[in-house]
């Protein structure tokens, strides 16, 4: 399938998938963001009037201490009924991994997946912060870090957000579909936050099931979970590891991580040396809208966003 083919298929999909998330995640919101900070939204070609450093390594805080991803206070949940397992603990790195929720221009409530990559800055999806559908920016949003069973200890306001696409010039998925935002709280200090590392595609697709992906999924705790949760879908993140990015086609990169609409926005994680680095970022799940099935999964190369922040 050449570039211009592999292009339309999946625009034609993904405009069913894009509309489903948006009305999908209205249900799965349950509180109204409440601040007072309306984010100022700068487009990736005019990044230099924020200032923006990314340092690219990972920071974990003293006496934060790491662990594995079930290391939680919630017991007695059974290993095997789902690929993906709830993630339970408070440590590094999945500390530094939250919901993103928002309001919409028209007033809707939605929720993403962010990951903080600084101490005020966290990696999202561009379409987590405008509607892919008309192009308008959410008027407010919110990241909440290590959210567990609706549980947390800390919110942080966006103030200010880049973004790679705006999707006025281009289809509803797009290559460039990635932002960062600003956030008024320097919470890395407290959570950590994730190394950014861009690695050849033809790499990372040698590396198979070497990754794994965290993501406020809306169909997430699964029916088998969900009598050891109380507060529904959307509220806990599903922990899915051996991911594996599966080929290059038209700058995305294909996986086959598990996603559903919340997932949006979140990290496609390695281990480099010993610690977590971001090496993808998750854009986009179409499914067969006849079967439910999925077909294929999309990425955001981090070459993609580095590029956009040098300006090339």
């Amino acid at each position: 399938m050449n570039k211009k083919s592999f292009a339309l298929f999946l625009a034609g999909l993904l405009g069913f998938t894009t509309l489903s998330y948006w009305a999908s995640v209205q249900a799965q919101t349950e509180i109204k963001p409440q601040q007072s900070i309306t984010p100022k939204f700068i487009s990736s070609e005019q990044v230099g009037k924020l200032k923006l450093q990314v340092n690219g390594k990972p920071f974990i805080p003293s006496g934060l201490g790491r662990s594995k991803p079930d290391e939680g206070d919630i017991r007695g949940i059974p290993t095997g009924i789902d690929n993906r397992t709830p993630m339970l603990s408070r440590k590094y790195p999945w500390s530094a991994i939250g919901r993103v929720q928002g309001t919409t221009d028209d007033a809707k409530n939605y929720h993403c997946t962010g990951t903080l990559i600084d101490n005020n800055l966290v990696l999202t999806n561009a379409h987590c912060v405008i509607d892919s559908e008309t192009g308008k920016f959410s008027t407010k949003i919110q990241f909440i870090p290590n959210v567990i069973d609706k549980n947390y200890e800390d919110v942080a306001e966006v103030e200010q957000v880049v973004y790679g696409t705006d999707f006025k010039q281009s289809s509803k998925i797009s290559s460039n579909d990635w932002a960062i935002m600003k956030i008024n709280q320097p919470l890395g200090r407290k959570y950590g936050h994730l190394g950014l590392k861009s690695i050849p595609s033809a790499t990372l697709i040698r590396n198979q099931k070497g990754f794994f992906f965290v993501g406020y999924s809306g169909d997430f705790p699964s029916e088998k979970y969900q009598k050891y949760f109380s507060a529904g879908p959307g509220w806990t993140a599903s922990y899915e590891e051996k991911c594996s990015i599966t080929r290059e086609e038209s700058d995305f990169l294909l996986h086959d991580c598990a996603t559903a609409g919340g997932s949006s926005g979140g990290a496609i994680i390695a281990v480099i040396n010993g610690d977590p680095y971001i090496v993808a970022l998750n854009n986009a799940e179409t499914k067969n809208l006849r079967t439910g099935q999925d077909i294929v999964n999309l990425a955001v190369k981090i070459s993609t966003i580095e590029g956009a922040l040098r300006g090339n």
